[in-house]
This record gives structure tokens, C-alpha cells and sequence, in this order.
């Protein structure tokens, strides 16, 4: 059956048509995000849900999305999303920062031009009769000094656009390296000095804990007289009331906002004070880029759901499409490994350590390790995935560590996972064959080659004559059938393991005719996802 997607939004149609050349069933309603009760109605018919602003997805939408895998906002902001709710889910959350980038960044450069020559106030003077020539004295950016607050997708445009005006750039990014810096044509400076020498500030960071009134009463007060500021990013980046403060005052020469604390802004301390420009929200609003990003989220939500593939999620590692033909197999590996440790695991886990070797350590790790703790965590609660598994995982306080290393054995690479708990340690090991199967390579340090099946049953022992035929004829007088039988030991004499690939689940009475022998210390059956 074919992935069926809401658009409740209004999109394009040609992003919609995007959909239905893809094979996809979608349904184009969009003006559906504004009634939230009937969303809640329809939602749970969804495997995808492509938005713009106008749709709340709420835990109560979230609640109803039963089938729902993937939400995709044209545009950056997602603040209309609950993500911790939709990654409780298992829901991917995608955006698309990349379609609007220049939009945004020409608009703060705009936004620069009007706040420097007192545009608006010109045009509105103009307009009405009045001929005020000698009131709108503005300056050149021409060789004065911007300062960049997050140079990063947008930052870096705006960055390039000024260096083009023939403005100095100054930029403050923590995750700005100085050789990325030089590249730019940038000098990388810390906040305070930045504050002390710009001529103009314009922020482009998102709105988080740390960047929150990041232009604070106090930092605005470090700011050079005469300063003007562009904000296009986000509100709350400035205490706007200080900053009006600053404005009468003169100390801030001019003000250019298209983002406010609240938003609709019906009132804002920053409202019809001079020379402060204001806009609703437009730093994206141009024909192309809303055209952009609703093709961009059309074709990220249809790679997701037809190939795996994982573009701009926030609450997800992304996956190319190129990679997702690559890692399938070895996505698969890393979930059966930690089935197989979740199933053999009834107390709480500590901690969960990954070794990747070889060419598994070249793979994107992130994904791989999600897929490891989805499969842990599905012995406590089978509706968990990728997404939101390492969400379960930090609220369990389980430790997840890492580790990489370059082709050490027979094998072009293997993935080792070992599970800490109070009483125990853990480990299996796997790897992915040229056919693109994944196997079981050791168990407790025993090497094995062992198939992955969907019925398996695991059995431990002393390594004595007679396990074969125990195994074989309790089978046999069950009527279950072995597709495939691997052992494993230690040493001769010492511990040793068997691992049966069956085609039905092993019945409880088989199991407790093997314990009657005497000759096995431990018997699972275990189960795996291998469609």
C-alpha cells in the first residue's frame, strides 16, 4: 500500500503534484492546520504530515497520529512543532533551512540599507506632501563595521553580501573555527567585542536557552554609540524594551526588526519610535522561497517514506539517500544486535558501549546508534524506533558511548555491542556479508557465524557430547523445524553456545523438555524484525 500524506498547509501544487509523481497517496487540504479538533479527527490516516506555520502539532495531535512517521515544515521555525512529544512518538520532525537562506539574508541586508538612509520615514514624508530633505541625513555602509551574531547558513550569506558592500565583518559564533573564518573573509571575535566596535549588529542564530536575550539591557549597554541593529532570526533574541530605551536615548542610533517576542505583534515597545524599521515576519517571504522550501519538504518527506532517507530532521540523524542504500544492511545489523541484547537483558541498563571497526567505523554513527538503543529499548517498550529510542534512553539515564577503530580482523568491518547493567556485562558482535545479509559473529567473546532469522532460540552450555542430539530430537519431536544451527566455544571442555535459526517460535513445552536434560545452563528464545 501506498504512504499516504496530509498537506494541511498551503503548499503548491506543484510540491503536491511532487507527491503524487512520487507514487505517494496525499491529501491537499490546506486550510485543515487552522481547525485543530478536525486535524485530530483525520490525523490518524497519515503516515506523513507536511505543514507551514498555520498547523499546531500538539501532544494531543500527536496522541491521534497512529501511523504518523515523518512531519515536514516548509520553512526553518518549528516552534508550531512539539517535538519532545513528537520524538516520545517516534514521529521524525524535518525542515527545510536551506530554501529560504538567501531570502533571508537579502531581506536583513535590506532591512541594513533602510535602518542606514531612514527609508521608510523618507517614503512615508514623501508620500504626504512634505519635501524633508534635510531630516533624513543617513551614512554609507561603505567601510563601517558589521558585526555578525551566528555565522552560520544565513550568517555566512549575509557575511558575503556585506564583504561585497565593502563593510568590514566582524563575526561571533562559537562554532565558527578561525580557519573557517579567514575563509569567509571574516574576523572572528568574541561577543563583548563585537558589541564594543559594530557599527551595525545583525543576528542570525536560533532562539535557544543560551541565545536568549543574548542583546540583553547589559550587553546592549557594552554596544558602540550609534549602533544600529537588524534582527531577522528570531524574537526574543533582544529585550526589546531596553533596546526602545536605548533608542530614545540615542545611545542605539537605529533599529530594523522583522521578528518580535511575540508574534502577531499587535504591540511592541519598539513601535513608532524613530528610525526603527518594522516587518511581518517577511525574511522568507519572497515567490521563490516559498516555492523552495514546499518542493524542498515535498522531496525530503517522499525520500523518508520510499527510501530511508533522513534529510534536515531535528530530532533524527540525517541520512542521505546514497547512505541509506549503503547502511540498510548495516542499520539492520545494529538493530538485531541490540534486540538480541535487549531480549537476553531483564535487569535495568547502565550503560550501552558501540564498537565499530573497519568500514562500519567510515558509516554515518549517529543513525547506527540510534539503531543499536531503538533495539535495546524495544524489550521494555515495543512501540520504540530510531526516534525515539535515544529519547527513552537519556530518561532512563543510560550512558551511550562510542567508540571507532580501523579494520582489525578477518572481516571489512563489524559492529561490537556490549550492555552494562549492576550484575552484568553483555557483549554480541555482527557484520554485514557481501549478499548484504547481516550475521552474528560472536557472543560472550565465543566467534560464531550465525544467520539472523526471525524465530532463533540461544542456548548455553558446558562444552560435553550430546548437545547436538538434544537439541535435534527435542525439535524434531516438536515439529519445529531447524533452518539453520550454529555452535559456539570457548575451549574445548569450557563454555559453549548454540544458536538455532527455526521456522516457528520453539514451544514452551520444547524449551522445558531441553531443561529436563540437565545439559543446557541457559535457554532463550528470541525473536527479530527482519522485513
Amino acid at each position: 500500500m501506498a504512504p499516504k500524506v496530509l498537506v494541511s498547509d498551503k503548499l503548491s501544487e506543484t510540491a503536491v503534484q511532487i507527491f503524487r509523481d512520487r507514487g505517494i497517496d496525499v491529501d491537499f487540504m490546506p486550510d485543515l492546520g487552522k481547525d485543530k479538533d478536525k486535524l485530530a479527527e483525520v490525523i490518524g490516516q497519515y503516515d506523513g504530515l507536511a505543514i507551514r506555520s498555520a498547523t499546531k502539532v500538539t501532544p494531543t495531535i500527536l496522541e491521534k497520529a497512529d501511523k504518523l512517521k515523518v512531519i515536514g515544515r516548509a520553512g526553518i521555525g518549528t516552534d508550531n512543532i512539539d517535538k519532545e512529544a513528537a520524538s516520545k512518538k517516534g514521529v521524525i520532525v524535518m525542515n527545510t533551512p536551506f530554501g529560504n537562506m538567501i531570502t533571508t539574508a537579502e531581506h536583513a541586508i535590506a532591512m541594513m540599507f533602510a535602518v542606514a538612509r531612514q527609508i521608510p520615514e523618507a517614503s512615508t514624508s514623501t508620500h504626504a506632501g512634505k519635501w524633508e530633505k534635510s531630516k533624513f541625513m543617513g551614512i554609507e555602509l561603505t567601510n563601517k563595521t558589521l558585526g555578525v551574531i551566528g555565522a552560520g547558513n544565513i550568517g555566512g550569506i549575509v557575511c558575503e553580501r556585506a564583504l561585497g558592500l565593502k563593510m568590514k565583518v566582524i563575526a561571533y559564533d562559537p562554532y565558527l573555527g578561525e580557519e573557517k573564518a579567514a575563509k569567509m573573509g571574516v574576523e572572528k571575535v568574541e561577543l563583548d567585542e563585537l558589541l564594543s566596535r559594530a557599527d551595525f549588529i545583525t543576528l542570525h542564530v536560533p532562539l535557544t536557552d543560551q541565545t536568549r536575550n543574548i542583546l540583553s539591557r547589559e550587553n546592549l549597554a557594552k554596544t558602540k554609540k550609534g549602533v544600529r541593529i537588524i534582527n531577522c532570526a528570531r524574537g526574543g533574541l533582544v529585550d526589546e524594551e531596553a533596546l526602545a530605551e536605548a533608542l530614545q536615548s540615542g545611545h542605539v542610533a537605529g533599529a530594523a526588526f522583522d521578528v518580535f517576542s511575540e508574534e502577531p505583534a499587535k504591540d511592541n515597545p519598539l513601535f513608532n519610535l524613530p528610525n526603527v524599521v518594522c516587518t511581518p515576519h517577511l525574511g522568507a517571504a519572497t515567490t521563490e522561497a516559498q516555492e523552495n522550501v514546499a518542493l524542498q519538504v515535498a522531496e525530503q518527506i517522499s525520500n523518508y517514506l520510499l527510501t530511508g532517507a533522513v534529510e534536515n530532521a531535528l530530532n533524527m540523524p540525517s541520512v542521505t539517500a546514497e547512505e541509506a542504500k549503503v547502511m540498510g544492511p548495516w542499520i539492520k545489523l545494529a538493530g538485531h544486535l541490540g534486540s538480541f541484547i535487549g531480549q537476553m537483558t531483564d535487569e535495568p541498563v547502565k550503560a550501552i558501549n558501540i564498537l565499530y571497526d573497519g568500514v562500519a567505523a567510515e558509516m554515518n554513527l549517529a543513525a547506527l546508534n540510534c539503531s543499536v538503543v531503538a533495539g535495546i529499548m524495544k524489550k521494555f517498550n515495543p512501540e520504540v524506533n530510531m526516534v525515539s529510542a535515544p529519547v527513552v534512553a537519556k530518561e532512563r539515564g543510560i550512558k551511550i558511548s562510542t567508540t571507532n577503530q580501523d579494520k582489525s580482523g578477518a572481516f571489512e568491518g563489524y559492529i561490537k555491542v556490549t550492555v552494562v547493567t549492576d550484575k552484568r556485562e553483555r557483549s554480541i558482535g555482527g557484520t554485514v556479508f557481501s549478499d548484504g545479509k547481516p550475521r552474528f559473529i560472536q557472543i560472550k567473546g565465543i566467534n560464531i557465524d550465525a544467520e539472523v532469522g526471525a524465530h532463533m532460540l540461544y542456548t548455553t552450555n558446558e562444552d560435553v557430547p550430546g548437545i547436538i542430539g538434544a537439541l535435534g530430537q527435542t525439535m524434531g519431536e516438536n515439529n519445529v523445524n531447524i533452518a539453520n544451527f550454529t555452535l559456539g566455544r570457548s575451549e574445548a571442555g569450557g563454555e559453549a553456545i548454540a544458536l538455532l535459526y527455526v521456522d516457528e517460535p520453539v514451544p514452551a513445552e520444547a524449551r522445558a523438555k531441553l531443561a529436563e536434560t540437565g545439559l543446557f545452563t541457559q535457554i532463550k528464545p528470541l525473536e527479530f524484525d527482519v522485513t
